[in-house]
């Protein structure tokens, strides 16, 4: 028997648009992905970017999520009646309101708050439902069966945000990995956003820095920001053969 593996290999650190951009780089046909994506409710708030980007001497692909509005704060409640009157499929807006689940108990968390009082402020905002959804669905047309990533870097310093200055990790995203290998590395800036670690930590199935697997695809998502160290999130795409216990 074979599974269909999809590793997140991350290089510095994972967000939302570089999770779209190195799914949609596997070959995914943007138009396909573009089609889906317009059945939330909210299409005609955003525009999304597609373009090829060269990082380092590799060319992959860069997405923008381009939102008509500003400074959305929404309840979980809202995020989940956006994706409940999408036309999506059943498997889609379950992964999403499971990932906006993850980022809404680790923000109770931290606010020392309950969940329905949460408001999502950046990510409410319109680019990253879609950057969330958009995921799900990429994920969902690959057709996975298992999905793995390695330890996580989260770079250091600070961060800017709607609460404040944070130290990095933002505590929402140091919540949100907890139980999940992370590596504090010394680049300086935020490499790992909640969006990312919410993706990681709801959806994968294990995290492993080895994995034996027969590679199929390889995609590379590139970042809008510039570290010391290329902004890319690679993913690889390929099969793991299940051993038959009962073969001779």
């Amino acid at each position: 028997m074979e599974q269909r593996i999809l590793y997140f290999d991350v290089v510095n650190g994972i967000s939302g648009d570089m999770t779209l951009a190195t799914l949609l780089d596997l070959g995914v046909p943007k138009e396909l992905f573009l089609e889906e994506i317009k059945k939330l409710s909210i299409k005609d708030e955003f525009e999304i970017l597609i373009t090829k980007k060269n990082e380092s001497g590799i060319l992959g692909t860069n997405v923008e999520v381009v939102a008509k509005e500003s400074n959305a704060h929404r309840h979980l409640i809202d995020v989940f009646d956006i994706i409940d009157k999408s036309s999506l499929h059943e498997n889609v807006k379950v992964m999403s309101k499971n990932i906006f689940m993850t980022i809404g108990e680790a923000e109770a968390k931290v606010h020392g708050t309950t969940i329905d009082k949460i408001h999502f402020h950046e990510v409410g905002a319109i680019d990253s439902i879609v950057d969330i959804v958009g995921a799900c669905i990429l994920i969902d047309l690959l057709s996975i069966d298992k999905i793995y990533a390695n330890t996580i870097p989260v770079g250091s310093g600070f961060v800017k945000c709607d609460h404040g200055i944070m130290p990095v990790p933002a505590p929402a995203t140091a919540e949100i990995l907890k139980n999940v290998p992370i590596k504090l590395n010394t680049v300086n800036g935020e490499c790992t956003t909640p969006t990312g670690a919410a993706i990681l930590k709801t959806l994968c199935d294990e995290f492993v820095d080895t994995l034996e697997f027969e590679v199929k695809q390889i995609g590379y998502g590139i970042g809008q920001k510039e570290f010391e160290i290329p902004n890319m999130l690679r993913t690889i795409l390929g099969i793991k053969k299940k051993k038959n216990l009962y073969m001779k």
